[in-house]
């Protein structure tokens, strides 16, 4: 396969271009009126926006690996062509692209098409039964990563300094478990609504109010089902607090407004006003799993292959013992079968339909 970047910067810019204004050609006063050209930029910022920055990421490079084995082999970028792209799948599949990889691709190129005004059908029988056959001959079940629990989250906690990067650092793990966060919803966060362009969410920090209320901390997060308003309660101990730990991390780091988790500065290991990156929270798990010695029954390699962002999130949904809505809406699933895929260690066989039978 070439790589991503195979690609003519002019088509680029035509595509970019085309999420603006419908697919169509701009008219002669988009191009003389600066306050229509000022709205022409607005509208470009909104269709950006409307998917999360991972997601856009993935589309844009399924688009650059589509685009450039249609000028290898000779074809045009449109009209969409529903064999065609049936060709490129049974092609794909041939390489060994996963089937969850095809069908996110497959997305990714349904999107640019339906912002180039020209839908691709994905409903064809050249595009629908080419994939249902690569499912039938391909597909596996899902590979999991592996849940995080509250007794390894803190072996990973004792893993890191107690300098301000460990302090961030550990506020990041304990923020990540307590709320059941997605990686790119960890660093999105600000210090308060409307503080930067590329926030997803805010906190709001909720003092004790009497014996009976500890308070805590609300967090407001935009994900991939909408809005959600995740509440994190504090814990027994400060060294282990989410809310804690955030708080020490914020007087330390003095973070008061915009991205709540920031680079530090190389120079000086002071903090930076960059946010940080989601991908420094996959290594981060990664890391302290690694040090803490989690699964040692496993290889070094499969170690490495067992742990990211998302084993966080599955240790909350795993380690929670309460009722199974309350834990789908605090992690914004949209179902239960999804919440259940988190849950490694479910109460298996409780109902067994097997003796309700009469077996």
């Amino acid at each position: 396969m070439a790589p991503d970047d195979d690609r003519d910067p002019r088509a680029t810019a035509a595509s970019d271009e085309a999420l603006a204004t419908g697919g169509e050609a701009p008219s002669p006063a988009l191009a003389t009126d600066p306050r229509l050209t000022r709205l022409t930029e607005t509208a470009k910022g909104y269709a950006r926006a409307a998917r999360s920055e991972n997601t856009a990421r993935a589309y844009d490079s399924d688009w650059r690996r589509f685009a450039s084995w249609l000028r290898r082999n000779g074809f045009s970028e449109t009209p969409p062509d529903p064999q065609t792209v049936g060709l490129w799948l049974a092609a794909e599949a041939e390489a060994g692209v996963s089937v969850a990889t095809l069908d996110r691709r497959l997305c990714g190129l349904s999107w640019r098409y339906r912002q180039m005004g020209a839908p691709l059908d994905t409903a064809d029988r050249h595009i629908s039964t080419v994939l249902a056959g690569i499912r039938r001959k391909h597909a596996r079940p899902p590979v999991q990563k592996e849940a995080i629990f509250a007794d390894e989250l803190l072996a990973m906690l004792a893993t890191l300094e107690m300098d301000l990067r460990g302090l961030r650092d550990r506020a990041i793990l304990a923020l990540g478990f307590a709320g059941g966060l997605r990686r790119s919803e960890i660093v999105g966060l600000d210090c308060g609504p409307g503080q930067s362009e590329d926030g997803t969410g805010w906190i709001e920090i909720f003092p004790p109010a009497g014996a009976a209320n500890e308070g805590g901390l609300v967090l407001q997060i935009s994900g991939k089902t909408g809005w959600r308003e995740v509440e994190i309660g504090r814990g027994s101990r400060p060294e282990t607090c989410p809310v804690a730990l955030l708080e020490t991390w914020m007087r330390l780091g003095r973070i008061a407004h915009g991205p709540l988790f920031r680079r530090l500065a190389r120079k000086n290991g002071g903090v930076s006003a960059e946010r940080l990156s989601d991908k420094h929270v996959a290594r981060l798990v990664q890391h302290c799993a690694l040090d803490a010695g989690l699964r040692p029954e496993l290889t070094l390699a499969e170690r490495k292959r067992a742990f990211s962002g998302h084993s966080l999130r599955a240790g909350l949904a795993s380690s929670a013992q309460i009722d199974e809505a309350h834990v789908q809406r605090h992690l914004g699933h949209a179902s239960p079968e999804m919440t259940r895929r988190y849950q490694r260690k479910r109460d298996r066989f409780r109902v067994n339909l097997t003796k309700a039978a009469g077996l």
